[in-house]
């Protein structure tokens, strides 16, 4: 019989092989569906849309669902690409709709003091709830005090980014530093994202912003399930 803790936390399958995107797929509107900018690219996940803006919203989806987690991965930024990303976690593609619903850790290299807090994807909510703001709009003294960020140039140019879900406690951790540590279950709880059955389970996603030209890689994905 395992030992008590075994049964705590459990290490789920690998998200991402390193090789191929096997087990993600691409979620878009139809005029989008055949434009690659999703590859694997030096052992990374490589979103690439340099010189080709005109598109919507393109995510990378993981297929399978998670609750509770730690997710540890890391994120390399280039200082010529303009564009924005981020992690949807407990999320789920609404095809009739062309939206992702659900919670967003946002990473965003061309202001970095944003990555680690949260946005919301979620249709009706649509802005940051960590800081809870009325919208999408942020400045930099709305962000943590504290933040570290390193582009492609600087040293080995990957950043580490540590995402944890027990419950609606939501923390992120950016190169060593706590960003978001707060409880979100007036959000994750409300009807909107009930309806959507988002905000407590569901996919990850890695996010390509509607008209944005980006270039941007992950890897390294560690994933603990917590039951």
């Amino acid at each position: 019989m395992l030992p008590y803790f075994a049964f705590l936390l459990f290490q789920a399958a690998p998200l991402f092989d390193g090789q191929t995107l096997n087990g993600w797929h691409a979620a878009s509107k139809p005029e989008d569906k055949d434009k690659a900018f999703w590859t694997v690219r030096d052992g990374a996940i490589t979103c690439d849309s340099l010189g080709r803006k005109e598109h919507d919203y393109v995510w990378l989806v993981n297929d399978r669902e998670f609750s509770d987690f730690d997710l540890e991965f890391q994120v390399r930024g280039f200082r010529r690409s303009t564009g924005n990303s981020g992690l949807q976690f407990r999320s789920r593609y609404d095809a009739a709709a062309g939206w992702m619903n659900g919670p967003q850790v946002d990473i965003h290299p061309p202001a970095p003091f944003r990555t680690g807090l949260i946005y919301d994807e979620t249709y009706e909510t649509r802005r940051w709830i960590f800081p809870s703001l009325k919208n999408w709009e942020i400045a930099p003294d709305q962000g943590p005090k504290k933040w570290l960020w390193r582009y492609s140039d600087e040293g080995d140019g990957w950043n580490n980014i540590h995402l944890t879900c027990r419950g609606t406690k939501v923390t992120t951790v950016v190169n060593g530093i706590v960003i978001t540590d707060l409880d979100l279950g007036s959000v994750l709880d409300d009807e909107a994202h009930r309806r959507h059955n988002v905000g407590r389970s569901g996919n990850f996603a890695l996010q390509l912003h509607s008209r944005d030209e980006l270039l941007i890689q992950y890897r390294r994905f560690r994933l603990k399930t917590i039951p």
